[in-house]
């Protein structure tokens, strides 16, 4: 297919048409012809405009100037139709339109004239060697002439460029794009002088030189000075250089860069990276810049890459991103800033740094500059993922994070030393990392999956034995029954010093008989005799023990049958009267000293030396300088708190044998428990924190089988007998909740303190106030229940509906040939029921924290002529009495704590009670005390998830004081 053929089918019918009808009306003129290439002017109707047509028929492709988007037009179609038509008939294409070779066109011409303000500009009609003025716009003019007038597109741009005012001088904005038009066209003088115009702009020139100032450390200076090439400036925005008429440029430079460089940009040597790395390039690429210093280190171009440091710190990986360039890095980026540390200075690629920035982000979420730290599990997935981002990984701590096979776990006893293989790892450290749920444990050479199934079958076991090891890594005594149960299930021999203690595991039925000591004056029941067995074994075995038997079950006596050697006892000061009776009657052999009192003195030669807390607290430098055969805690919950300096006090007790006696070991929380045992035998449970982790906080969030593992390990060193257990022949206790209702005057004091209470427990709690501050606020609460006169600001009120109550219950009470005990733990209600009994006529005797007398004050109740009722406050007189004499026992006002109840209740409820007991809580109606006893409920199931029940309990929380208020 021919060129012809061609152009025909891309242009379609209607531009072949069109090009047929221009090139019979001679519109196609020759302006160069040759074998390969072929030009053509083809003048448009009414001579406004011309086109160029390039015709290459060896390629058979073709080429137009005009605007159209088709890839043929009717321009190159009128052009390969006339050089067809004179191919064939041997003639040649005509230099003039229409084909008459005399008739030349007319052509445009430009001439600009300087002046002060700029330059102006004429256009003028050139044809046969003379000029005259254009002062009509193109198409009219090419109408009005007899000539055929040749006008390019450039003619045509310059126009439109042009706002045609002739005279006029050229407007500074429209300079750039006039000149740029006028580079096309041939015809141009300057104040009558032919001269070239180029739509280039001038722009300064950037020159660097040293900077000759005072400083010694020479830098340099960066300015701007005008092109050495321009002879003549136009005001307007145009300058000549040399023939050449350009627009002035700014090359892109600011007017504050264009001021500062103007004056002359210094920089010192230290900073010589910056301005040859970043200042030069970036303005190389505005305006030309020559450094005429010898001094300026030459750049480098290398592009920018990235390096990941990693270090190890102990289970962490510290990384560090950083951008550098070169290999080995000659500078880095910090903080947006290039700081070069090598002698080549590169030259700054901001693109490929945003694009690394931008993947370092994508594929691994972190950024230039900081440290990032990744602990255990985590930093071994990064490390890994960083391994595989094809970025540079550079430091030591990477190898330190690599995953490393499984770990096979190995335990066995070696005679009497536990053994513990796990791969390389630390134990303990495996330990934590499975109970945080973590899957990867450090060991020699990296991080290993954890043995999960293995964890979870015999992981507690080696927890426990882990927690009860001393300082010197060697096994607490007491915790070979832990070791033997791990043994056990790893079906390995038992540990050899088992033998013999098999009967603490279980349920202490094989346990030896231990002699009784021959002064002993006591018959013993048959379950104090089981515990004084249980006490022997114990202390021959070199293990503490507590004994927990059900309040009035004989704790005291029991304790004073083991007593062997210098013993001691620390009891509360309440009861001290008591030990030293009991003692004296049922150990009359035993020499007993009193330590207590301003003028008290350790005598060297007792058998047993009776204290209290507080001189346990105030004088342990002296006690725990005493080497003690055995050490008895009564009321042992009196350290329940581990934090207290009492329970401080008696950790640092030197003592061979030491026993703690309590009715109530768990009353609030098991640290309690923790407490105690961390006494007996030091250690066991290991530290508080692992204890409260472990074992605390799982059992009060109901996770199933802690508090049986818990009940396990105790078992051998907690004996606990209940009263309907082991003394049937003890009458039965009832108890019972007598309501009340309050007043009309009462319930509008409640009311009114029950809003401001919830406010301020509200309060408190939001500001991240603990328990104990809220329950300042509950307490008024409580005594609105009890009493209003209790409330601050109320007026006196002779009575109450609550102490109605009690005194109806007591007259019936005393009719019927009763005594009774009434509680309560604020004096300021025992002084307005004292005083509604005086008013009814009935008599009574008071104990609080103020009586001195108390040994006598008993004595008076027990005797059989004794006054029917005793008032005791709960806090002086709830342990350490026998108060057999009463058989009825009345709460008024019930405590967060059961045990505390339970022990006042106890006053009567005991060995040497021949008639049953009841007790009686009144309870409001409607108010706080309700919502009390619900809570008691909760606290006992605490004691018996640690003891013996239910995994189950908890303290008093944040939720429980609110429910308090509903």
């Amino acid at each position: 297919m021919s060129l012809l053929d061609d152009i025909r089918d891309a242009a379609g019918s209607g531009l072949w048409s069109r090009g047929v009808k221009l090139a019979r009306t001679g519109a196609v003129v020759r302006l160069q012809a040759a074998d390969d290439e072929i030009v053509l002017k083809v003048v448009v109707p009414g001579g406004v405009r011309t086109f160029t047509v390039h015709l290459w028929p060896g390629d058979e492709d073709w080429a137009c100037d005009c605007p159209s988007e088709r890839d043929a037009c009717g321009h190159v179609a009128a052009g390969v139709i006339a050089w067809n038509h004179f191919r064939k008939t041997g003639g040649r294409l005509p230099a003039t339109p229409g084909g008459a070779p005399k008739a030349n066109p007319a052509t445009v011409g430009y001439r600009l004239y300087g002046s002060a303000r700029g330059f102006r500009i004429d256009r003028v009609i050139v044809h046969a060697g003379h000029e005259r003025p254009l002062t009509t716009g193109l198409a009219e003019q090419g109408r009005s002439i007899r000539v055929p007038l040749l006008s390019t597109p450039d003619d045509l741009a310059a126009e439109a460029a042009l706002t045609w005012r002739r005279g006029a001088t050229i407007e500074r904005a429209r300079v750039p794009r006039l000149l740029t038009a006028l580079a096309g066209c041939g015809d141009v003088t300057l104040d009558g002088g032919k001269i070239r115009v180029s739509g280039e702009p001038v722009v300064p020139i950037g020159l660097v030189d040293d900077d000759n100032g005072a400083s010694t450390a020479r830098g340099f200076v960066v300015r701007i000075v005008r092109d050495p090439t321009i002879t003549r400036v136009l005001r307007n925005g145009a300058v000549l250089c040399g023939d050449l008429l350009r627009p002035v440029g700014d090359g892109g430079l600011s007017r504050s860069q264009h001021a500062l460089l103007s004056r002359g940009a210094t920089y010192s040597a230290e900073e010589v990276g910056h301005l040859v790395a970043e200042v030069l390039p970036a303005l190389r690429k505005k305006i030309p810049v020559r450094v005429r210093t010898a001094r300026l280190p030459t750049a480098t171009a290398v592009p920018p890459r990235l390096l990941l440091d990693g270090q190890a710190d102990g289970g962490t990986l510290v990384v560090r991103a950083r951008l550098v360039y070169g290999d080995p890095p000659s500078a880095e980026v910090e903080r947006g800033e290039l700081n070069v540390i090598g002698k080549k200075v590169p030259i700054r690629d901001l693109r490929a740094e945003q694009r690394l920035l931008r993947q370092l982000g994508e594929r691994l979420g972190i950024g230039v500059g900081p440290e990032y730290r990744y602990a255990r599990e985590r930093a071994v997935r990064f490390s890994e993922k960083a391994a595989g981002s094809s970025l540079a990984l550079d430091g030591s701590g990477w190898r330190s994070f690599r995953r490393a096979p499984e770990v096979t776990p190995r335990v066995w006893m070696d005679g009497e030393s536990l053994q513990i293989d796990l791969g390389g790892a630390n134990p303990s450290r495996m330990i934590d990392a499975w109970l945080a749920g973590e899957r990867l444990v450090q060991v020699d050479g990296g991080w290993a999956p954890l043995p999960v199934g293995w964890l979870d079958q015999y992981g507690h076991l080696v927890a426990d034995l882990l927690a009860a090891r001393d300082p010197r890594g060697e096994l607490n005594r007491a915790a070979v029954f832990d070791a033997a149960r791990l043994m056990a299930a790893l079906n390995q021999p038992p540990p050899p010093q088992l033998a013999g203690l098999q009967a603490l595991a279980g349920d202490f039925d094989g346990i030896p008989v231990t002699p009784l000591p021959d002064d002993l004056t006591a018959d013993l029941r048959g379950y104090q005799r089981r515990g004084v067995d249980w006490l022997g074994f114990l202390r021959a075995s070199g293990m503490g023990g507590i004994l927990a038997d059900d309040m009035g079950l004989g704790k005291t006596l029991q304790a004073l049958c083991a007593v062997t050697g210098r013993s001691m006892v620390v009891a509360p000061r309440s009861v001290l009267t008591n030990w030293e009776r009991e003692a004296c009657r049922f150990r009359p052999g035993l020499r007993v000293a009193i330590y207590h009192g301003t003028n008290r003195r350790l005598d060297p030669e007792a058998d047993l030396t009776i204290t209290t807390y507080g001189l346990l607290r105030r004088d342990i430098e002296l006690l725990s300088g005493i080497s003690w055969q055995m050490v008895v805690l009564d009321e042992g919950q009196a350290i329940k708190n581990p934090e207290s300096n009492v329970a401080r006090a008696a950790f640092r007790l030197n003592a061979a044998f030491r026993i703690a006696l309590t009715g109530t070991p768990v009353e609030n929380r098991l640290d309690e428990l923790w407490s105690q045992m961390h006494f007996v035998n030091p250690g066991l449970l290991g530290g508080r924190r692992r204890f409260d982790e472990m074992v605390s906080k799982p059992i009060a969030a109901g996770e199933a089988g802690v508090a049986a593992r818990l009940r396990e390990r105790l078992r051998p060193f907690v004996l606990r007998r209940l009263k309907q257990d082991v003394a049937p022949e003890l009458p039965p206790r009832t108890q019972q909740v007598l309501h009340c209702q309050l007043s009309i005057e009462e319930r509008a004091v409640y009311d009114a303190v029950r809003a401001a209470s919830r406010s301020a427990v509200l309060r408190q709690l939001g500001q991240g106030g603990n328990v104990m501050a809220a329950l300042e606020a509950l307490l008024r609460l409580r005594q609105a229940s009890c009493h209003r006169s209790l409330v601050p600001g109320q007026e006196a009120a002779p009575t109450s509906s609550k102490l109605e109550l009690l005194t109806e219950s007591l007259t019936r009470v005393i009719a019927a040939g009763h005594r009774s005990l009434v509680f309560s733990q604020w004096t300021s209600l025992l002084d307005l029921t004292g005083a509604r009994l005086k008013r009814e006529g009935i008599s009574f005797l008071r104990l609080d924290g103020s009586t001195r007398n108390r040994g006598e004050l008993v004595d008076r109740f027990q005797a059989d002529d004794g006054p029917p009722v005793f008032l005791i406050s709960l806090k002086a007189g709830g342990t350490g009495l026998n108060l057999t004499a009463a058989d009825h026992v009345f709460l008024l006002d019930p405590w967060w704590n059961p045990a505390v109840e339970d022990q006042a209740a106890d006053r009567a409820h005991r060995i040497g009670q021949d008639k049953p007991v009841m007790v009686f809580r009144l309870v409001a109606e409607d108010t706080v005390e309700e919502r009390i006893l619900a809570l008691q409920e909760r606290k006992r199931a605490l004691a018996q998830a640690a003891l013996a029940g239910a995994d189950q309990g908890g303290g008093l929380t944040r939720n429980d004081l609110l429910a308090l208020l509903e």
